[in-house]
């Protein structure tokens, strides 16, 4: 797999398709406003294009919006573009409401998932939840004193999860493979436990360990 469309044109997106470039990959990058990414596109060579027309070329895309519209972006990809393609799933259900006490809120149950709606919505893609652990400073071949963090992953589909396995290990991170799709339950989550040092202590450069 060479062709990955990234949607999303915020720091997410553009960190996440820089990063794919950088390691080999062809890259575009999918904007719901044309023009945005210009200074972008001009500076790494990378491609913009709306999101329907990014999705069908690429062989792989990368869900890099906002978890509350990340039906709506989907749907503007196009559901035939996105048949039986691996859609590596970056988002987070955060709220839009301030955290509390360093913590954020969601809009998902303890029982679900973002990832399992969107699974749901699109049955025919291929979902796997990554990368929504860290935030984008730190996504791309980090440098920690104690070594290479972990980056936990699941998804229903095998073949995917092995794509996605091969991007943890060139992105400078150990793979931890969590299973099926009903683990998103679990890591999705992961994300509101980063945020507190940094909405408490203003500290954004940390990663998880699993030390086994």
């Amino acid at each position: 797999m060479d062709r990955f469309g990234v949607l999303g044109s915020g720091a997410v997106g553009q960190r996440f398709a820089a990063g794919l470039n950088k390691h080999g990959y062809e890259v575009q990058i999918g904007t719901r406003a044309p023009g945005k990414l210009k200074d972008f596109s001009s500076r790494t060579g990378i491609a913009e294009g709306t999101f329907a027309d990014v999705a069908a070329w690429a062989e792989g895309l990368v869900l890099a919006v906002a978890g509350r519209v990340a039906l709506d972006a989907l749907g503007l990809a196009g559901a035939a573009n996105l048949d039986g393609k691996l859609v590596i799933d970056v988002t987070n259900p955060l709220d839009t409401v301030p955290p509390e006490d360093g913590v954020l809120r969601v809009f998902t149950g303890p029982n679900e998932s973002l990832m399992e709606r969107l699974q749901e919505a699109f049955p025919s893609a291929r979902f796997v939840k990554a990368f929504n652990s860290v935030g984008n400073a730190v996504m791309v071949n980090p440098t920690f004193s104690g070594g290479r963090p972990t980056m936990f992953y699941c998804g229903n589909d095998p073949a995917a999860k092995e794509v996605v396995g091969r991007i943890i290990d060139q992105f400078g991170f150990e793979g931890a493979d969590m299973g099926t799709a009903k683990a998103a339950r679990a890591i999705e989550p992961l994300c509101q436990l980063w945020c507190i040092p940094g909405f408490l202590q203003n500290r954004w450069r940390h990663a998880f360990k699993l030390l086994t």
